[in-house]
Parts: structure tokens; C-alpha cells; sequence
């Protein structure tokens, strides 16, 4: 029997890279500071879609609310 039954969700660094626009080796570095989580097959690593996606939602920051109409940002 060939089931692949709750794995299909599963893929590799490679594809975690493409879909966060960044580089393997920063999802490596991820990995590595176990930042993002994994599974650990053998010596392969995998990642389940909706880890990858959770994780991206929890990056997201608010923008502040806006002030007004020519309101400007002063740094400091």
C-alpha cells in the first residue's frame, strides 16, 4: 500500500523559500534557531503547509492608525 494519507501537506525547504521569497539557507537558519516549525524524517526536513502558513501570519505588524491627512511621521 502506496498511502500518503496526512502527508501530502508536507514540503521541503526549497518550496518554503519560494513561497517566503527568501533564500534555503535563511529557512535553514530558521530551522536551526527552530523559528519555524518542522518535521524531522530520517536526515530529511520537511515542513507542513499550514505551519508555513501560520508562521506567516504571525509575522504580520499593524500598521499604526493613521492621523490624518498630511499628517507626517516624525522620527526620533
Amino acid at each position: 500500500m502506496n498511502e500518503q494519507r496526512g502527508h501530502e501537506a508536507l514540503i521541503d525547504a526549497e518550496e518554503v523559500a519560494t513561497e517566503l521569497g527568501v533564500t534555503v539557507r535563511f529557512v535553514r537558519r530558521l530551522v536551526h534557531e527552530r523559528r519555524i516549525p518542522f518535521h524531522r524524517i530520517g536526515r530529511h526536513v520537511r515542513f507542513d503547509r499550514a505551519d508555513v502558513e501560520a508562521f506567516i501570519a504571525e509575522g504580520r505588524v499593524e500598521p499604526y492608525p493613521s492621523r490624518g491627512p498630511g499628517a507626517t511621521s516624525r522620527m526620533r
